[in-house]
């Protein structure tokens, strides 16, 4: 399915209130500007990762991307991604 521009926009902008809008301020701080500053670039399927990964718990991935508890292999090259963003360098 191809999103137009309008469902495009629409998406990130979804994408991004979910990331200011955490259960947790620290992780608004890391997901906040990630978004702000990546989701744009991203293609579609990359974007569907990302939203799995707003669904997971705030306490887990402020735990995840501490590097503080393994992160579970399927969201490890996004928390990748969000812990180099936000100058984060845990081994996942």
């Amino acid at each position: 399915m191809t999103m137009d521009i309008t469902e495009t926009e629409a998406r990130l902008k979804k994408l991004r209130m979910r990331s200011w809008r955490r259960g947790m301020k620290e992780m608004d701080l890391i997901l906040g500007p990630f978004a702000d500053t990546q989701l744009a670039r991203m293609p579609a399927p990359v974007l569907d990762a990302y939203e799995q990964l707003l669904d997971e718990n705030d306490q887990d991935l402020y735990l995840w991307v501490t590097g503080a508890k393994p992160c579970p292999e399927a969201l490890a090259p996004m928390m990748r991604q969000i812990a180099d963003a936000a100058g984060l360098r845990p081994d996942l």
